[in-house]
């Protein structure tokens, strides 16, 4: 049987999954009538105030150490800034569904930094859904091998939003933090609000913006609720609850909600080789998930 710890991480796993999803066609949408810095920064700030608000409600320390305040602002630019911005940049050149498959290389990125980073030992059920996670992602990339040949552009800006991650999942896993999950968040996300917004002023002034509509006001709403807010509040839980590759590898829930969404939202061209892939990356969760789980119980 499962133990708490074991049913709350698959849990949390899902929801992720879920909600990171649902936000790549999000993001997309939203694209159409706002500029991507002006998105992240929107996000960033009112994920920030709201997160420590209930902080302060809940009576959590909120001030770092000292000797967290660089690691704080490393890791905060690498997990949420860095990947945050390059994918909606990413997402302009790119199809959704390509644009959320080549952002999943990230775990076997993470495998790699963890192995030579954190020692975490790669044992044969790591590898195995490594290996067919990452087949999953190569027979999606295949679909579309030629057109990523001619411009490598949107890939180019994919892949190193999934490098920023990788790099920033590891830097999450490697020390232990003065803070808890909750208040970390807090930090991560106003790190990457106060480097934005310059930015925003600088190349995407308010001033220069129109309104946008309703619908999109509500899925910015949605945007920062449940990907900003709820998801790396989660994922920060996760990680520290799980070996980074293991959690990395988890999360390959995400393109598989992400990849369907955008077919079903937004039109997305639904082939042979969305659906091989998207089994393939399932079966991966489950193996990985299922051992887990035995730990766990």
């Amino acid at each position: 049987m499962l133990g708490r710890s074991g049913y709350s991480s698959i849990m949390i796993v899902v929801l992720i999954g879920l909600l990171w999803g649902l936000n790549w066609p999000a993001v997309k949408f939203m694209l159409t009538e706002m500029p991507p810095l002006t998105i992240r920064a929107i996000a960033f700030l009112f994920a920030a105030t709201i997160l420590a608000f209930i902080v302060y409600v809940r009576g959590q320390k909120l001030l770092p150490a000292t000797r967290d305040v660089l690691p704080i602002v490393i890791t905060g630019l690498l997990i949420i800034f860095g990947f945050n911005i390059l994918t909606a940049f990413g997402q302009m050149v790119t199809e959704t569904s390509k644009a959320a498959i080549i952002a999943f290389t990230m775990p076997a990125l993470t495998a790699i930094f963890a192995s030579v980073v954190l020692g975490e030992d790669l044992e044969a059920r790591h590898i195995v859904a490594l290996v067919l996670g990452m087949a999953g992602i190569g027979v999606l990339a295949s679909e579309n091998f030629g057109a990523l040949l001619r411009d490598p552009t949107g890939p180019a800006i994919m892949f190193f939003a999934a490098f920023t991650w990788a790099l920033g999942n590891v830097a999450l896993k490697s020390r232990t933090w003065s803070l808890s999950a909750l208040p970390l968040t807090v930090w991560f996300l106003a790190v990457s609000s106060i480097v934005c917004w310059p930015l925003v002023l600088l190349f995407e002034p308010p001033w220069e913006q129109s309104v946008p509509s309703v619908s999109v006001l509500l899925i910015l709403l949605y945007h920062t609720v449940g990907p900003m807010i709820v998801c790396y509040t989660l994922w920060t839980i996760l990680v520290d609850r799980l070996p980074a590759t293991v959690a990395a590898i988890a999360t390959l829930l995400t393109p598989i909600v992400g990849v369907s969404s955008a077919v079903i939202l937004l039109g997305d061209q639904l082939t042979w080789q969305k659906i091989a892939a998207l089994s393939l990356i399932l079966v991966s969760i489950s193996m990985t998930l299922a051992k887990r789980s035995e730990t766990d119980s």
